[in-house]
């Protein structure tokens, strides 16, 4: 194991699921890296609209990159007190596809992912990254359960 990945959506998963990553890299001696997807801005197309009749909505989702970009930031220098080589990356799109294109193109070869257990109605409405990676990872895949309270 030399590369993995581990995807982060700064739920309360994530700080298990980092533990857990950071620990494998440990133990390997393995590269590791945060990977972080920002959905996508809504599209007005559909509905005749274009985004500067909702500014707010441009505002809302480059203050959401803004914030995710310095949690990311933090959580790497948290991670890299174990892992001191550690990376970080930030894309935006869908992030199931998102995180199996970084798969492919970064040649990393084990993935750590958190399954929150939402539930089967969840799953089919929002569509579930750890169901997804089970069924469509080129590489071994760890679903870190949600901690039960």
């Amino acid at each position: 194991m030399k590369t993995i990945i581990v995807a982060v959506d700064f739920s309360n998963a994530t700080p298990r699921v980092t533990q857990i990553a950071v620990d494998l890299a440990k133990s390997f001696g393995a590269d590791l890296q945060l990977f972080h997807v920002i959905e996508p801005e809504p599209g007005y197309a559909a509905y005749g609209f274009t985004p500067g009749e909702f500014p707010a909505m441009t505002e809302f989702h480059e203050e959401a990159k803004r914030r995710a970009a310095v949690k990311l930031d933090e959580l790497l220098a948290k991670v890299r007190a174990d892992v001191p080589h550690a990376t970080s990356r930030m894309v935006e799109g869908s992030p199931l596809h998102m995180l199996l294109d970084h798969i492919k193109q970064s040649g990393a070869d084990f993935v750590v992912v958190g399954s929150h257990g939402h539930g089967v109605i969840a799953s089919l409405l929002l569509g579930s990254v750890a169901e997804g990676m089970v069924r469509k990872a080129s590489v071994p895949t760890l679903i870190v359960p949600a901690a039960r309270e």
